[in-house]
């Protein structure tokens, strides 16, 4: 078994912060970062810039100026470099080509191309390849990803605001303003970082919301509209063409402008929607409501973590209680006066362990 040294989890750490730059720009691929080092000095470092694009091991090695040290040199990668062609050549034998000494990995690749194959080769090279290091926080940085194969849907993110007292809207639905512009913001930064974002028709027909990203920068997501009855007609916002929207229904023979529909049979509806979406290369989805659509998924323990905010405000004094669930509480922030609070599934399937 190779031996891990106490310089492997300090620039592992450094990869993992490298492979955030590509947070929102690779998807449906990884975010991986990769540190090149000689002699205990960095002398390259890359990360995944774009889908398509180079991958964080051919965007490190590049930096390296003298490619002589490389026969001496450790990579240090979040991601096991994969040795299939896909957009570009396999990582594991551009690392073998150029000589590279030793190979530390956090995680191994879930996808069946690599799998293992890029290890194998590259030990079959004579490098000597280490495992796990800092693999629960590789696991975390890349839970979309691990759960697109481990689970075969999107990982689902559910968020709401609620009242000091436990309400998300009034008795007529209404449920604006109740977080505060600050935390409002951070709710169109999560929207970029995301590949879709879900509401169901109730909300279409209470708010009419756009569901694109206005107070940041970044992509849009693309919009999903859960109406199962087929209710919605033309005219609001989510169907005016700016941004691709998908629209899923039990009734047949739907159509909506601008809009791509989804007749589902209705078995288990939010399975359906699930298993088209990832058919669809959505590997996560950002589900803002209403009540009703953020309680089915909850029952149907379909969801990996949840984003809470909670505003002072008790004003209400009734209306629709906010959804209740059990789970870790892996993070908590002040947002001005309001609180945000991170639940994390401790059954979500990207927990599976790598090696």
């Amino acid at each position: 078994m190779s031996t891990v040294t106490p310089l492997d989890e300090k620039y592992m750490r450094r990869a993992l912060e490298l492979a955030e730059y590509g947070r929102g720009h690779v998807t449906p691929n990884p975010v991986v970062g990769c540190v090149v080092t000689y002699k205990g000095k960095i002398i390259g470092e890359g990360w995944h810039r774009e889908y398509g694009g180079p991958h964080a091991e051919v965007n490190a090695v590049s930096q390296v100026a003298d490619k002589s040290l490389l026969r001496q040199a450790t990579a240090y990668v979040t991601l096991e470099p994969c040795a299939h062609h896909g957009k570009t050549p396999p990582c594991a034998d551009m690392l073998i080509r150029e000589g590279i000494q030793r190979v530390v990995v956090a995680l191994e690749d879930p996808n069946p191309l690599v799998g293992g194959k890029g290890l194998t080769r590259m030990r079959e090279a004579g490098i000597d390849v280490v495992t796990g290091v800092l693999q629960e926080e590789a696991q975390s940085q890349n839970r979309r990803f691990l759960t697109r194969y481990h689970a075969v849907r999107p990982y689902i993110i559910l968020k709401w605001a609620q009242t000091g007292d436990g309400f998300i809207a009034r008795e007529n639905g209404d449920s604006k303003w109740i977080s505060n512009a600050q935390a409002r913001q951070w709710v169109h930064k999560w929207r970029a970082e995301e590949s879709a974002i879900l509401v169901g028709s109730n909300t279409v027909k209470q708010d009419n919301p756009a569901l694109t990203v206005r107070d940041w920068s970044g992509k849009h997501p693309t919009r999903i509209v859960l109406d199962r009855s087929g209710s919605l007609g033309s005219g609001y916002q989510l169907f005016d063409g700016s941004v691709p929207t998908r629209l899923y229904t039990q009734q047949p023979g739907i159509s909506v402008e601008n809009t791509t529909v989804i007749t589902c049979s209705g078995n288990d509806f939010l399975q359906e929607v699930l298993t088209d979406m990832h058919s669809a290369k959505l590997d996560s989805v950002f589900i803002e409501g209403g009540t009703q659509v953020l309680g089915a998924f909850i029952d149907a323990g379909l969801w990996d973590e949840a984003r809470i905010v909670t505003a002072p405000q008790t004003s209400f004094g009734s209306g629709i209680a906010a959804p209740r669930l059990q789970g870790h509480q892996r993070e908590t922030h002040s947002i001005g006066d309001n609180e945000l609070v991170i639940i994390e599934n401790l059954d979500a399937p990207w927990r599976k362990n790598s090696f």
